[in-house]
């Protein structure tokens, strides 16, 4: 009955890739309530009055020490009801990366719903973390090094999850997902890192061509006055060309889910541009446009909720046969 359900869903958010996207006014979460971003890059660390954020079951909100930011940084973790009951078994991670304007204790509704699927039997027992990743930064270290956020999270965060809890800490046990920056920033260190993730969900991330967009002339503008004046910058943060660079990496190695608004008109038009390019590249992929819907996170969450983790579950799955491990 819940294989039925979930077909009759999915048949339900497939929309023609022809559908035209309306302009895109401002974001709104599911209330349609305007949501104002910060214009620069930028980033706190530690967010502070995190008690007046109330947190999921399950959900801690928490420190490590980083060398390349030179401070602690703030991140949530969720661990499954069983944790400390199975002090031998380990558990996959999911990495969660927040959206612009947020930060690692707001928004942690994908978590909510990861306990509920979790004590329902729905999805087995999982930890999900999200680190601080600032705001506009797309999780792209800065050029002048005040903004060490890929650094960070790839040499530093992942390693201390894997040491600090019990994680399968390999590639077929580590997931990665994130809405509209979380999903450009998953998108781009997934496929930049394929080595590290089995499965990547994109949730109405832009996946913009980065190198075009480098103009020396302008070191004003993003993203010149974030990556700086190399051009080798743009080249290593393009999604494009990390696909072509690491593509014997990528097939059959990544499994890819990318969902999009059908209304979210100004994520709409890259999105389907990475869409496009996987198949031309022979990579196999999922690929969800939402009818009606514009850049609308929770709404995105609620409506995909019975099926949320379902792609990033049987990713590993997969990935552990692959890999001979049961």
């Amino acid at each position: 009955m819940r294989i039925a359900c979930r077909t009759v869903l999915c048949l339900l958010l497939i929309a023609f890739a022809g559908t035209r996207p309306a302009a895109r006014a401002a974001d709104a979460d599911s209330d349609g309530k305007l949501v104002r971003h910060p214009s620069g890059a930028t980033i706190r660390w530690v967010t502070p009055d995190s008690d007046k954020y109330p947190l999921p079951t399950g959900v801690q909100h928490l420190t490590f020490d980083s060398k390349a930011a030179g401070c602690p940084v703030g991140y949530t973790i969720y661990l499954p009801p069983d944790y400390d009951q199975h002090p031998d078994q380990r558990y996959p991670v999911i990495y969660s990366l927040h959206g612009n304007g947020g930060n690692e204790i707001k928004g942690l509704e994908s978590m909510a719903v990861l306990h509920e699927g979790i004590t329902k039997g729905w999805w087995p027992p999982m930890i999900m973390v999200r680190p601080n990743g600032g705001y506009s930064t797309f999780y792209k270290d800065s050029a002048d090094g005040l903004l060490p956020i890929e650094t960070m999270f790839i040499k530093e965060f992942i390693p201390y999850i894997d040491a600090t809890y019990r994680t399968v800490a390999a590639s077929y046990g580590r997931c990665i997902e994130g809405f509209s920056m979380g999903g450009r920033g998953s998108t781009r260190l997934a496929i930049k890192y394929p080595e590290l993730f089995c499965s990547l969900f994109c949730q109405a991330g832009n996946v913009p061509h980065i190198s075009e967009m480098y103009d020396p002339s302008k070191p004003d503008e993003y993203p010149n006055n974030y990556l700086g004046p190399d051009k080798q910058n743009y080249l290593d943060n393009d999604v494009f060309v990390l696909l072509e660079k690491n593509l014997d990496k990528i097939k059959g190695h990544l499994r890819i889910m990318i969902a999009c608004g059908t209304q979210d008109g100004g994520h709409l038009p890259t999105v389907r541009d990475f869409h496009n390019a996987l198949p031309a590249h022979g990579v196999d992929h999922t690929y969800l446009e939402i009818e009606s819907m514009a850049h609308q996170r929770t709404r995105m969450i609620a409506l995909l909720k019975p099926i949320l983790f379902d792609y990033h579950v049987e990713s590993m799955r997969l990935a552990r046969k692959a890999a001979g491990v049961k």
